[in-house]
């Protein structure tokens, strides 16, 4: 508890005249006052995030983090639980949607083991192991987990952040891998937001109208016979979340406290961003929405941070890959800012009215 109260404690509100200032370098740039739409809003909130003017992109990570769920025996899903291990030695191979978009903007992948019902063959270094179990219990009928693992899972997020960043960290982006993880992302947001479980509950892996509304059935009984406390997000994540979005809790706690912009991923992700926020609210303002997924209740996440999504690409695959997609959106608004000619240095005319 004490790793998760430093941290907390090192987050502050960010200085919004830092906004106004990189507002006044954008306007006098060659171009009509706010042209670059997003673009500025952008570039206004990474100077914002990191109170550095002369900021620029060279160290791209994205956290990767696995767990299972015991959510699974209640057929909520359609795919086998076999499938987390599976993918994460795909990860670990690179044959993953991850693995080709991080290449394709050069960004770092870490590999974390959250909570994976399965011993993971560790000898290429390639995995980091967080395990607080063999995945969670089936919140159908127990609690997820105990409040004590749930701190702890958010402080191994926090731990791994804090050993990659000695490497430097300039942007960081989160991914999850985890089969019923939906399913434990709608009960938290639920929980955390008020929205009716139909609202956040979506089709996770594609499943078919019967299965979804047996989904939004066990959800709904789920949360009450825990009744989970809305003013305690831990208690909410031990009693339907799950081991990796503890960890990715922890990863965007660090973050903020390092002053490094969070680029939130897609329904997963900002489910333990949700929990973040509920911890420390001011963590919101280090949060880009990298896009919209197809999720529903990702977007009632969103408009609890108040944040619009950069892309609209009707993905709903995680593992960061819409974090990835956005990193070069990011670095271009930045590139702006530093590369492009202002009038003065131009010779061009500024506007006379």
């Amino acid at each position: 508890m004490d790793v998760l109260k430093k941290t907390l404690n090192q987050i502050s509100p960010i200085k919004n005249e830092l906004k106004a200032k990189t507002q006044k370098r954008l306007d006098a740039l060659t171009k009509p006052l706010g042209s670059l739409g997003m673009l500025e809003e952008i570039t206004k909130d990474v100077l914002t995030i990191t109170e550095n003017e002369e900021y620029k992109i060279k160290k791209k990570v994205i956290f990767v983090l696995a767990g299972d769920h015991g959510v699974v025996k209640e057929s909520v899903t359609g795919y086998p639980q076999e499938v987390t291990p599976q993918m994460v030695y795909n990860f670990v191979r690179g044959g993953a949607a991850i693995n080709v978009l991080a290449r394709h903007v050069d960004a770092k992948v870490v590999v974390v083991d959250m909570g994976v019902a399965a011993d993971l063959n560790e000898a290429s270094g390639k995995i980091i192991n967080k395990k607080i179990n063999y995945g969670t219990k089936n919140f159908a009928e127990d609690h997820a987990m105990s409040k004590d693992e749930a701190i702890r899972s958010i402080e191994a997020g926090i731990e791994v952040f804090e050993q990659e960043a000695k490497n430097g960290i300039d942007i960081v982006g989160c991914g999850d891998m985890g089969i019923g993880n939906t399913t434990t992302s709608s009960a938290i947001v639920a929980a955390l937001t008020g929205a009716p479980v139909e609202q956040v509950t979506g089709r996770g892996t594609g499943i078919d109208d019967e299965m979804l509304a047996h989904k939004i059935d066990v959800i709904k009984k789920a949360l009450a016979k825990h009744i989970p406390d809305i003013t305690d997000p831990i208690d909410v994540l031990s009693k339907v979340g799950g081991f990796e979005i503890g960890g990715i809790t922890g990863v965007v706690l660090a973050a903020a406290a390092h002053k490094i912009p969070i680029l939130l991923d897609g329904f997963i992700s900002s489910a333990g961003a949700l929990v973040a926020y509920k911890l420390q609210p001011n963590v919101k303002d280090y949060f880009i929405a990298s896009h919209l997924s197809v999720e529903r209740g990702h977007q009632i996440i969103l408009e609890t941070f108040n944040k619009r999504p950069l892309l609209n690409l009707d993905l709903r695959l995680g593992e960061g890959t819409g974090a990835a997609l956005a990193m070069p959106l990011v670095e271009a608004s930045i590139k702006i800012l530093n590369e492009m000619a202002t009038f003065a240095d131009a010779g061009v005319s500024e506007r006379t009215s």
